[in-house]
Order: C-alpha cells, then structure tokens, then sequence
C-alpha cells in the first residue's frame, strides 16, 4: 500500500489523511510541533477539527518533518493559503524528489496573485521530479469524513502526476476525476469562496431564492472571466471544481464562508466574527487577492469589488446590494 505524507492537521487535512487511512493506505500527518502531535497522537482524533472521528491504526501523527515524508509516494499540502509558502519552505529539503506533490489549499497568494501550486513550485523547486497537482471540489469535510457519498477534481499538467495522485486517493465513497486545467481548477477553488461569502449575505437578509439563484448565477460568470483571462479554460468552471464547489459552499450550513456572509448580514463586524472562529476563511484573504488580479488583467468583477467594500471598507450589505442592483443595463 502506498504511503501519504500529509503537511497540516487542519479539518480538511485531518478529513484526507482518515479516509486515505481507512482505505488501508499508511497516513503521516505533520503537526506544527512535539505538544500538537503528542496530543493528537495519544487521543487518536482531531477533537478540535474533526470531531467523533478516531483516527485508523494506520495513521500516525508526528512533527519530526524528517521522518514524516520518508518513502512517501504522495505528498499533499493541506493549510491555509497565507502560510502555505512558510510551510513549503521549512520542509522542502525533506521532499523526497520522486513523491507526488498535492495542493489541497483552495485560496490565492496575497500580494502576488499567486495560485498555490505555483507557491509550491518556487518553494519546493529542485524537489520536484513531477508536476504539481492541486485537489479541488465540492469536499465539505465533515461530510466526507461521514463517509457521504462525494466526489472531487485532482488537477496537473502533468498527467502521469493526476492519475497516480487520483488511484492513491479515490475510494468507494470520495470518487476522484482528473483534469489537466490546473489554472482552471485553481481559480474556481479559491474564487467561489468570495461568492460564497455573497451567498451567505443573501440568506442572511431572507432574500429569497430567486435571489439567490441570480446571485450565484452572476457569482459564476464573474469568477469565470477571471479565470479564463488568467488561462484558465472556461469548461473548468462548469464541472465540479467549479459549478460544483460553487453549489456546496453557497448552501451548505458547513460552508465557513457561508456562515461569515450570514453574520455580515446580522450586523456583525468581520473581526468579532473572525475571533469567534477556529477555522480560516479563506475567502476574505482570497477577496483581496482577486481584485488585486482583476485590476491587474482588467477584469471586470463587480460581487467580489462590493464585497471587498463590505469587508473592508465599511460598507453595509444593503448599500453593497443597491449598488449591484443599481447598475446600468446589459447583456447576458
């Protein structure tokens, strides 16, 4: 059986190295330091993230980075976007060359624009015999774990990379496609959480669901347009890296960008909403990062400007809605 080396016990790393686990492969999940994988270790679960979940006999917790990724046939980054690249670095002279690299990071670069397998090209450079591959869909975890029938997109331009990731990881209830458009597949898993934060506005407010059909409808061709004038193919966003995610982070009560939307419709500040959360958001670093990239490729994104002035610039969800209401006439 193949051996998984997984970086970050956050939910959704957590949810991939236990169902990899369960399917009898070895699971290696790197800790930030000694206390978090003694903890996790001695526990057998991931009380914090992945609750009522035991871990199988073969996982094991470590965070002696040396030993984590030896023999490992598959290497897969798992934590927030804006630590991505500190994380790459501190371990890539322990990647081994010949292990397939996997993102399953859904966000963009701050300041660069970056997608998170180019981070972890420049990161991890001369360890790469393959290329990257990033994991993208609609994957809330906490169902996953639940063993609730899903599936999910592996992307690489690399073929050969995809399909020995995609054999490593599909099982009987998390089926796993392969698609060459890791630009595409990228983009639609970092921008559908901006959407997503929209969406959940939208219930907040008990708009209704024309409106929120509208919304999500519109939230997809913008997304969309800045994907394509990145390089993306336009299918991508119409398969379940896309419509797909879209679909389940805009309704599921799962959903961490839904649940913030929600409560910016309440009144509530992002910071207190921030503070009571143990998870990231990622689509407010990731709100920032698309309109840096739109003004860059001038690409017009109206959702992801107004929700750029709802999070931070002070601007009320009604005001923000009026606006996008509010502008002139087009086409379809």
């Amino acid at each position: 059986m193949p051996t998984v080396t997984i970086v970050g016990t956050t939910s959704w790393g957590t949810t991939l190295g236990i169902i990899m686990a369960r399917q009898s492969v070895t699971v290696r999940l790197l800790a930030r330091n000694d206390d978090e994988a003694q903890r996790l270790q001695a526990a057998r679960e991931n009380a914090q993230f992945v609750p009522d979940a035991p871990f199988p006999d073969s996982l094991s917790v470590t965070a002696d980075a040396k030993s984590a990724f030896e023999g490992a046939d598959l290497v897969a980054f798992v934590v927030p976007s804006k630590s991505l690249r500190e994380n790459a670095r501190n371990v890539a002279r322990y990647v081994n060359r010949d292990s397939i690299v996997v993102t399953a990071t859904k966000g963009l670069e701050l300041g660069s624009g970056k997608r998170m397998s180019q981070v972890l090209e420049e990161e991890l450079g001369e360890s790469l015999a393959h290329g990257v591959c990033a994991l993208s869909g609609p994957n809330l975890a906490r169902e996953i774990v639940a063993e609730m029938p899903s599936s999910t997109v592996i992307a690489s331009s690399d073929t050969e990379a995809a399909t020995k990731a995609q054999a490593i990881i599909n099982s009987a209830v998390f089926r796993v496609y392969t698609n060459e458009d890791i630009v595409g597949v990228e983009f639609c898993g970092a921008l559908k959480n901006i959407i997503a934060l929209g969406a959940g506005i939208v219930d907040g407010l008990g708009l209704g669901d024309n409106s929120k059909a509208a919304f999500m409808t519109r939230g997809l061709a913008e997304i969309t347009r800045l994907g394509v004038a990145a390089g993306a193919s336009p299918t991508t966003f119409a398969g379940l890296a896309g419509m797909g995610d879209l679909i389940a982070t805009c309704s599921s009560a799962l959903s961490r960008n839904h649940f913030v939307g929600e409560q910016l419709a309440k009144g509530r500040n992002l910071t207190e909403i921030r503070a009571a959360m143990q998870n990231v958001v990622e689509g407010v670093d990731t709100t920032l990062a698309a309109v840096e990239l739109a003004d860059r490729l001038g690409v017009e994104m109206p959702i992801a400007r107004m929700t750029h002035k709802i999070l931070f610039d002070g601007l009320s969800v009604r005001d923000a809605i009026a606006e996008l209401m509010g502008r002139d006439p087009t086409s379809e």
